[in-house]
C-alpha cells in the first residue's frame, strides 16, 4: 500500500473536539462530518484538502474523547495518511477500526513542512519528504492490519471475510 500527497501541518495534542467539533456530532454524514474538519483550527481546512493529502502533527494527536467521528472527518475530506510523533490510543485504534492510516514518526512529524510532498510506503514504513528528499522510517502494520485498513477498516474486513 502506498500513499502519496500534499502536507497539512499540525501542532502537539490536537484533541477530537478540533477534528471535528462537538455541534456537528448530530448528523450520521460522514461527507458532512468532512465539511466541518479541522474548521476551529483552520476554517479552510476542508477545502483545500486534496484526495491523498497528508496530515502531519506532533504529539498525542486525537486526544480528548473517544469519538470515531474524528477519523472518520479526516478520512472523509480524503486524507490518505496521519503522520504524527505520538497518538492517543483511543484515536489510534478509532483510525484503525475506521480504515485510516496512521504512522507515528516523531523525526518526520518534526521536519515535514506544510506544503510539501510526501510519498509513504505503508509495507516498510518509509515515509519520503520529496520536497527536501529526506526520508524517515515508522513502524510498519503487520499485513494482516494492512488487509484490514485496505478494506475500510474493521467491519469492512470481517464482512468480506464470512
Amino acid at each position: 500500500m502506498k500513499a502519496r500527497g500534499i502536507v497539512h501541518r499540525f501542532g502537539d495534542n490536537v484533541d477530537t473536539d478540533v477534528i471535528i467539533p462537538a455541534r456537528y456530532l448530530n448528523t450520521p454524514d460522514a461527507k458532512e462530518l468532512a465539511r466541518h474538519c479541522m474548521e476551529d483550527v483552520d476554517s479552510g481546512f476542508a477545502a483545500k484538502v486534496k484526495a491523498g493529502d497528508i496530515m502531519v502533527a506532533g504529539r498525542n494527536f486525537g486526544c480528548g474523547s473517544s469519538r470515531e467521528h474524528a477519523p472518520i472527518a479526516i478520512r472523509e475530506c480524503g486524507v490518505s495518511c496521519v503522520i504524527a510523533a505520538s497518538f492517543a490510543r483511543i484515536f489510534y485504534r478509532n483510525a484503525l477500526n475506521i480504515g485510516l492510516p496512521i504512522l507515528e514518526s516523531p523525526e518526520a512529524a518534526q521536519s515535514v513542512k506544510a506544503g510539501d510532498t510526501v510519498a509513504i510506503d505503508f509495507d516498510v514504513g518509509l515515509i519520503k519528504d520529496e520536497t527536501t528528499g529526506e526520508t524517515f522510517k515508522a513502524e510498519p502494520f503487520p499485513p494482516f492490519m494492512q488487509k484490514l485498513i485496505a478494506a475500510g477498516g474493521l467491519a469492512a474486513y470481517w464482512r468480506s471475510a464470512r
